[in-house]
């Protein structure tokens, strides 16, 4: 997101070419960040407190004219709907994250005026935590549909028993970006009774 200057009557000729040549170097400044904001998305942040927020580092802009950055987030990828002020550092905490769901980051710089460099890198992140849920619908069929729900992107078992005792894994569902899957036990009919829960393989 790059702003840049509308000229005013209250401008004078010597004014208005020291806000231009500053806007021609914040434009150098833009195309330096795309690279320089966020160098290695791959390790760029960490979670402070798992489940509701997370902490982003970032590269320091290497322009002397840049005075702070600003985090941009978003649930769809290149949509950032908020944002959050993280003055002048190199990392600040997202705050207010929901569990399971996946967030889309990005940063930029900004200087005494507020304007804004080009968009960084951008890097996703799924909120981990949260205990996955199971409901259970018998059809008039007999079959048992059954719905898991938790961290969205995540792999449960369901796994199923008659005793309480012994459990036998019937599949391994990969939950949407809704946070939710189906499973049909075709066979639970031929069961007298049958009991049923979710594992996370990888908590």
């Amino acid at each position: 997101m790059q702003k840049t200057f509308e000229p005013t009557a209250a401008c004078t000729a010597k004014n208005w070419r020291w806000v231009s040549r500053f806007a021609g170097l914040f434009r150098v400044l833009a195309v330096v960040l795309s690279v320089a904001v966020l160098h290695n998305p791959g390790n760029a942040f960490s979670v402070t407190l798992p489940g509701t927020s997370v902490t982003l580092g970032w590269d320091a802009s290497p322009s002397t004219n840049a005075t702070g950055y600003r985090i941009y987030y978003g649930a769809v990828s290149g949509n950032y709907t908020n944002s959050v002020v993280a003055g002048n550092v190199m990392s600040n905490t997202v705050p207010g994250l929901v569990v399971g769901a996946t967030y889309y980051f990005t940063v930029v710089a900004y200087n005494s005026i507020g304007l804004e460099s080009a968009f960084s890198n951008e890097i996703s992140y799924i909120v981990p935590g949260g205990l996955a849920k199971l409901q259970l619908f018998v059809a008039a069929n007999k079959q048992a549909i059954l719905t898991v729900t938790g961290r969205a992107g995540h792999a449960y078992e369901i796994q199923t028993s008659v005793d309480l005792k012994t459990w036998t894994i019937l599949s391994t569902v990969t939950l949407g970006a809704g946070g939710s899957a189906n499973y049909t036990n075709t066979n639970a009919g031929s069961f007298s009774k049958r009991f049923y829960r979710t594992r996370d393989p990888q908590p």
